[in-house]
């Protein structure tokens, strides 16, 4: 029970993580619909020689042993086991019922995708919250309105409550899985652990508006009306849709991932992307 407990913390940790910065992939709302985006492709590699790798697993704070010895599953029978740790961590809540299948081959993807400028839906590992988008009128603009941020206060009781020690520790131990899902992803050279912090730091680096930022509907779906916030990657863009508070706490949370992930803090302006 020990073991599934670990687990289960570490997938909901995360799973739930992306989740909320995802959820608010499009503007939904007054029964408008958002156009499906697919994911983009892989870009081309030029040479056949694999890069060179800037945060190896093994640097990791990978924490106390597993209690459990037993070989991690194959990728394709993952979810099952995945399913129950999260019943066993959730007891009576809703919290399985968030996550959609081949979650490790989606949380891979979706880690991806956020420093580029558009995520599909297919990918997520999570179905969004409930409701509609909300907005203000404020001044004659829209705005994102101040509701908006409860929309997603089920997934940060989960956020808040995840252990980064314990996220970490087990993503050590399951990073096989998560590496040969990048690679059937469309790169077979590449290294996921290196495209996760990039990921992270993409999302630290994503603006802090002192307002509600500003959004127009020119078609069916809602974008923002600066065109500097409409032109961050994927993943910038869903975080200031939460909210500040819960972007200052998604924010710490990952700051915190990332320092057990690397033994450091993120650097100062780290945005990268592509």
């Amino acid at each position: 029970m020990r073991k599934q407990s670990s687990v289960g913390s570490w997938i909901a940790g995360l799973v739930v993580l992306l989740g909320i910065v995802v959820a608010g992939l499009y503007f939904l709302g007054k029964g408008r619909q958002a156009p499906v985006l697919s994911a983009p492709p892989p870009p081309a590699v030029a040479s056949t020689a694999p890069a060179p790798i800037q945060h190896p697993i093994t640097q990791a704070n990978s924490g106390p042993a597993p209690a459990s010895t037993a070989p991690l599953p194959e990728l394709d029978a993952s979810d099952a086991s995945v399913a129950a740790a999260l019943a066993a961590l959730a007891g009576d809540s809703d919290l399985s019922s968030l996550l959609r299948q081949q979650v490790i081959a989606r949380i891979v993807a979706t880690i991806d995708a956020l420093p580029r400028r558009s995520l599909g839906t297919m990918m997520l590992p999570v179905h969004t919250p409930k409701g509609a988008f909300v907005t203000d009128e404020v001044d004659g603009s829209t705005v994102i309105g101040a509701g908006n941020a409860r929309r997603y206060a089920p997934y940060m009781r989960i956020v808040e409550a995840t252990d980064p020690k314990a996220l970490v520790a087990w993503y050590v131990h399951a990073y096989p899985l998560f590496q040969k899902a990048y690679e059937q992803l469309g790169y077979p050279k590449g290294y996921f652990n290196d495209r996760l912090v990039v990921a992270i730091d993409n999302l630290l680096a994503a603006p802090e508006p002192t307002s509600p930022p500003a959004v127009v509907h020119p078609q069916a779906f809602y974008v923002y009306a600066d065109p500097a916030l409409e032109s961050l990657s994927a993943g910038q863009r869903l975080l200031l849709r939460v909210g500040p508070a819960n972007e200052a706490k998604i924010k710490a949370k990952l700051r915190a991932i990332r320092a057990e992930l690397t033994g450091q803090m993120p650097p100062a302006g780290a945005h990268s992307a592509g």
